[in-house]
């Protein structure tokens, strides 16, 4: 059986008080993980363009692990966004009988939370469906900050997104021919191998989804413990459009790590693009954690800086690269 893969994506989970109540030792563990995780990646990253070759898990070992946990239920019925006040699981949809365009929203590593859903809303305004899917909490998981839990991984998230595209093409209101994802951070990730069709294929889950767009993704490699092979969010084969949006001053996700893969790609034609923002943290649309502090698990000193001027261009971009990328016409 194909173990949980380490993850290492946005922490915003573990604040002052969440951190009171961890033991010591799931505090230092995932922290020393995070240096060895350095240590190698350093190496890794030496390597210039081409050269350095994606880590790529086998189809089969992507099935397994993604796997380990059981398969989501997704809402029957779709609801007004004016009833999504909390953050939770949500089949939305804009007044009207469609078909609309539709996005699979992926939260966070601590699942969602009140940026995810504004983020739905402003989608609705614009009118798409929407999905937001919560991979945590039906499986009784706080958080995948620290690693995996439950079974719960960048192969599950995938999985899990690729099957809320299937649920949304079954709606009657929904052009199956027009369904993104959006994720941020953790889903971030899960939206970069969502978008290579050797995962999407691997996991078995449906045809995969028209663009991507990625919030502050981590592009680092992950090198699971015990000697387990590495794993590149990244991989060579994009085929649909990407967007990754990026902060300059995010040390929790160096967008140096993402641009180091991304560039090589565009050049070789791939439908990539990217925006880098200036003086702009991890997290810049969390309100909710603007100010945060923390030591991430690969021993970054990471700062949460809410950005309202970055929040509203990032949304620009985003719908801008959709209704583009998707040929949208109502």
């Amino acid at each position: 059986m194909i173990p949980s893969i380490a993850l290492c994506a946005n922490r915003n989970c573990l604040g002052p008080r969440e951190l009171a109540t961890i033991p010591m030792l799931a505090i230092v563990a995932p922290l020393l993980f995070g240096l060895a995780v350095v240590g190698l990646a350093s190496d890794a990253f030496a390597q210039d363009g081409p050269a350095a070759e994606a880590a790529i898990w086998p189809a089969d070992a992507a099935y397994r692990a993604a796997t380990l946990a059981e398969d989501l239920t997704f809402p029957a019925d779709a609801e007004a966004a004016a009833k999504l006040t909390s953050p939770r699981m949500a089949l939305l949809k804009p007044a009207g009988e469609g078909p609309f365009p539709a996005l699979v929203i992926m939260h966070q590593c601590s699942g969602p939370k009140e940026a995810v859903v504004s983020w739905a809303h402003k989608a609705v305004a614009r009118r798409y469906a929407v999905l937001l899917v919560d991979s945590l909490g039906p499986r009784g998981v706080l958080s995948v900050c620290y690693g995996p839990e439950a079974g719960v991984n960048l192969f599950r998230g995938a999985r899990d997104a690729l099957q809320a595209a299937e649920h949304l093409r079954r709606q009657p209101f929904v052009d199956a021919d027009r369904v993104a994802l959006v994720g941020f951070s953790w889903g971030a990730m899960v939206g970069l191998l969502a978008d290579s069709p050797h995962y999407v294929k691997a996991l078995r889950a449906g045809p995969g989804f028209t663009a991507v767009a990625s919030f502050y993704p981590g592009c680092f490699r992950i090198f699971p413990p015990n000697g387990r092979p590495p794993l590149d969010t990244v991989n060579g084969d994009i085929e649909n459009p990407l967007l990754v949006l990026m902060g300059e001053a995010d040390s929790e996700t160096p967008p140096s790590e993402c641009l180091e893969k991304l560039e090589p790609l565009r050049k070789a034609g791939a439908p990539v693009e990217w925006h880098l923002y200036p003086q702009t943290t991890h997290c810049w649309d969390c309100e909710q954690f603007n100010g945060l502090s923390k030591i991430d698990i690969r021993g970054h000193h990471v700062e949460y800086r809410f950005r309202q001027d970055v929040t509203k261009d990032s949304e620009n971009r985003l719908f801008a690269f959709l209704d583009r990328t998707m040929l949208r016409k109502n």
